[in-house]
């Protein structure tokens, strides 16, 4: 019964991806001392859709994993290649192309796609599959699953992962004086804002903040002033936003043509680390401070990391892509990296034997060690919180260095002090 459902599933995701004009695209293998077939690598990533920006970020920095693996021969003396399909940035497409990939392309090893709303949907494939499974920037994808071969790209680890995105955001408010009291909570209505605001209520709670707004709105809003506007009538100290790109920008431009008035504005913003959006938004951006996962500054200048980001900018160039690549491309990178450690080690492409060592062992990427702990989680998150200053039109090279971008929290990343409130900030 089983096979007939496996084979049905897969015939049904074949017909949606040929509709959709879905087809692998071409990867050229450079010449080196590999024999045999390839080993597949399958994944599905945003390049289309609102997600696309940070997607196709990404891509490019798997491409260069790709050819820096081949040049070196490969995995296991054989050639690597990457057979990936655009999810458009579409929940629904995900179960349909990891199916096609393991059913139908025969992929040796799956990692997962760009972001939490496409990462949650893959796993029942995955899972079925009993396939090792390392997700690309999730928030908290496993809580529900507990998959033991699940292990997250994305530094939001600890104890509570929803927590540990925000905690930054909070720990710096705790730290004014006078101390803020009062706090708003919007989130979007998908998987990973849900996600980030539970963890925005937890913080809140510790800390012993009143929330006086705490609602969702549709991933389909196009108009946020009304939001904004409600909020801005609850008087709060502090404004939590859980976002996605393009309502992260419709936020922060409401933000600004409503004059919200608040102490602290940002938290868990997707798309603020883009440079496209940076560059879109320009000074709408100052005064705000959001999470980040990795920018150049000096405590944070880990081995091979600006190696890759010089590579990858130079390959990125001309490409309509992000063009500096501090948001996607050291954790695309380092995500394949994980993934090829454990195949060197363990000589096999055994998911069990592999997901076994990946779960045991420190491993080096050019984001530092990485070393995971229950729920395929880092054992110690690393999120750091940004605050936006001193911006000054849409041009990109104020964004190159980090003189418009200032680290205020954790204290062991920290690059500069907080300027606060944010009312006072964008003045």
């Amino acid at each position: 019964m089983a096979d007939k459902l496996d084979v049905r599933i897969s015939r049904r995701a074949l017909l949606a991806l040929s509709a959709a004009g879905l087809a692998t695209l071409p990867v050229l293998l450079p010449a080196a001392a590999q024999s045999g077939e390839p080993i597949k690598i399958g994944f599905g990533m945003a390049l289309t859709g609102g997600l696309a920006a940070n997607g196709k970020s990404a891509l490019i920095s798997m491409q260069i994993w790709e050819a820096d693996t081949n040049a070196k021969g490969g995995l296991l003396g054989r050639p690597v290649k990457l057979v990936f399909y655009d999810d458009q940035s579409t929940p629904p497409t995900v179960p349909g192309i990891y199916t096609k990939l393991l059913d139908v392309d025969k992929v040796d090893l799956v990692v997962g796609g760009y972001a939490t709303n496409m990462l949650a949907p893959a796993m029942p494939v995955v899972i079925q599959h009993n396939k090792v499974f390392i997700g690309l920037l999730g928030l908290a994808v496993n809580t529900e699953f507990h998959y033991p071969r699940y292990f997250a790209m994305a530094p939001t680890g600890g104890p509570d992962p929803k927590s540990a995105i925000s905690k930054g955001f909070f720990d710096v408010a705790a730290q004014q004086n006078p101390k803020p009291k009062t706090i708003a909570i919007v989130a979007a209505d998908a998987e990973f804002a849900r996600n980030a605001a539970d963890g925005a209520r937890a913080n809140a709670k510790g800390m012993g903040l009143k929330v006086v707004y705490d609602k969702t709105y549709p991933p389909t809003t196009t108009d946020y002033s009304p939001i904004i506007r409600a909020i801005q009538a609850t008087t709060p100290d502090i404004v939590f936003v859980a976002s996605y790109p393009p309502d992260s920008v419709g936020m922060v431009r409401a933000a600004n043509e409503v004059g919200l008035k608040t102490k602290l504005f940002g938290g868990g913003m997707v798309g603020l680390q883009s440079t496209s959006i940076k560059t879109q938004l320009g000074p709408l951006l100052n005064g705000i401070v959001n999470y980040d996962f990795w920018i150049p500054v000096p405590k944070m200048q880990f081995a091979g990391v600006n190696d890759l980001i010089k590579r990858y900018q130079a390959k990125a160039a001309g490409e309509g892509v992000d063009p500096l690549g501090y948001y996607m491309a050291p954790w695309a990178y380092s995500q394949l990296q994980l993934l090829a450690a454990g195949v060197e080690a363990t000589k096999s492409l055994d998911d069990a034997k592999i997901a076994d060592y990946i779960s045991k062992n420190t491993i080096k990427t050019v984001l530092g060690d990485v070393k995971y702990g229950p729920n395929g989680e880092w054992a110690q998150p690393r999120v750091v919180e940004v605050q936006f200053h001193d911006i000054k039109g849409n041009d990109v090279e104020q964004f190159r260095t980090m003189n418009t971008q200032t680290v205020v929290a954790p204290a062991e990343y920290a690059s500069g002090k907080i300027m606060y409130p944010y009312t006072d900030v964008k003045k």
